[in-house]
């Protein structure tokens, strides 16, 4: 009988169920849909929701709002990555939770035109990100399912454009119209024709629940929340590095506030600046990610890549914060975009590659996840109190501060090929000393 480590490494160099050119843009049009409905009300029309609801407190209350949707997410996205993991559905494990992810979350995000109490904007935005967490943590484990190792860096390069071609669309679809149901819809009808788009395109075989292993019980979905970082060491440095430097992309959040607060743009003016601030950070962001992830793959090498991303997002927070003209900000921007797309165009890939185990990859890649929701829950409890020290200076400058550590953090993982080396933390699958498939 093969061993574990036998089924893995053949699992890993096995075909794909879905060609990979189809996976792809699978994965990307999942992705994108669901960012779709997630980032552009954080980047825009929460902001202009609660202003008009909340008046002079619209700082204060957006924090409330979004830090607890974060807290949902973060609830939500392990427990959707273990039940993912143990769907034995004909559907296919993981197309079964980005469909209905995709539809029921767009019903729930266009309940926001109908919201007029900031109570009533938290709770359906906690139930949006719940919902939509669910199709995000199915589509991640993708990347460990079919996508093959050599190939996992110009994936991953790809999905990077997500974060960034979300929003974009999402901003440059609603400034279309100034009407607040139009808005929402227009995010709703986006967000599910691309979650439908990516199904069709996905095979995602039938996972039978193996023999003998045990129901989702109590015990076993709390177990969705924690990995032993000292068992896995170097799963608990890249979870680190991507919390790190998340913290640092996080305050893309409050550009809204910030341009009307630090230039005295109108509520009604500030969507065309939030379109061209996005315009900016996307157009950079989409060259580097694409580029970045082919190089990776071709040269073999990922921490450069991660530690380049968070300096440079650094250095732009650094000059955001600084910045005495709305010129500056669109520099600053840019160059975040740059920091942005080199990061996330390796760090999906890195993160693979220090998961711990092929058969948990849901679970496992959701608890990596928890380092991109956590931020959005924490940088907007701590936000008043630094706007409320030092205004958005202290937020951006500590910001940066993040984002150094995480790639100063990035130094204690192995780089590829050097997996079994003892000078950095060990990778804690069977498998991890082989070497990873090349590209051809």
């Amino acid at each position: 009988m093969p061993s574990r480590s036998d089924a893995t490494a053949a699992n890993e160099l096995a075909a794909p169920a879905t060609p990979l050119p189809r996976l792809l843009l699978a994965m990307t049009s999942s992705n994108v849909g669901a960012l779709v409905a997630l980032l552009t009300p954080l980047q825009l029309l929460l902001t202009l929701q609660v202003t008009r609801i909340a008046g002079d407190g619209a700082a204060g209350a957006f924090g409330v709002i979004t830090g607890f949707g974060a807290l949902f997410a973060l609830v939500a996205n392990p427990l959707a990555g273990r039940i993912s993991d143990r769907t034995a559905a004909r559907f296919g494990r993981r197309r079964t939770w980005m469909l209905s992810g995709a539809l029921a979350g767009s019903l729930v995000v266009f309940a926001h035109a109908f919201t007029t109490e900031v109570w009533q904007v938290a709770v359906v935005w906690c139930a949006t990100q719940t919902i939509f967490n669910f199709q995000l943590a199915a589509t991640s484990a993708l990347l460990a399912d079919q996508v093959p190792a050599g190939r996992r860096g110009t994936v991953s390069g790809f999905i990077g454009l997500a974060a960034a071609v979300g929003p974009l669309i999402g901003i440059a679809g609603v400034s279309a119209s100034s009407q607040l149901v139009v808005q929402w819809g227009v995010v709703a009808v986006v967000a599910a024709l691309l979650g439908v788009l990516a199904v069709v395109l996905l095979r995602d075989p039938q996972h039978p629940r193996a023999a003998g292993q045990p129901g989702l019980g109590l015990v076993e979905l709390v177990k969705s929340y924690w990995l032993n970082p000292w068992r896995h060491p170097a799963f608990g440095w890249a979870w680190l590095v991507r919390f790190l430097i998340t913290c640092g992309f996080a305050s893309g959040t409050y550009n809204a506030i910030f341009v009307m607060e630090r230039f005295d743009i109108a509520p009604e003016s500030v969507s065309g600046v939030v379109l061209v601030m996005s315009l900016l950070n996307v157009v950079v962001l989409a060259i580097t990610s694409a580029v970045s992830g082919l190089v990776s793959d071709r040269v073999r090498r990922q921490k450069p890549f991660v530690i380049a991303g968070g300096v440079i997002a650094a250095a732009a927070l650094v000059l955001q914060a600084t910045a005495p003209t709305l010129g500056v900000v669109y520099v600053a921007v840019t160059l975040l975009g740059l920091g942005v797309g080199l990061f996330l165009s390796i760090d999906g890939a890195l993160c693979v590659r220090v998961l711990p185990s092929s058969e948990n990859a849901g679970k496992d890649f959701a608890i990596i996840n928890l380092a991109n929701t956590l931020p959005q829950s924490i940088v907007p409890f701590v936000a008043p109190f630094l706007l409320g020290v030092g205004g958005f200076p202290a937020l951006y400058l500590t910001l940066a501060v993040c984002g150094v550590l995480g790639a100063l953090a990035v130094l204690r993982l192995p780089e590829i090929g050097r997996e079994g080396d003892p000078r950095w933390a060990p990778i804690t699958r069977p498998d991890a000393a082989q070497a990873p498939a090349t590209v051809s």
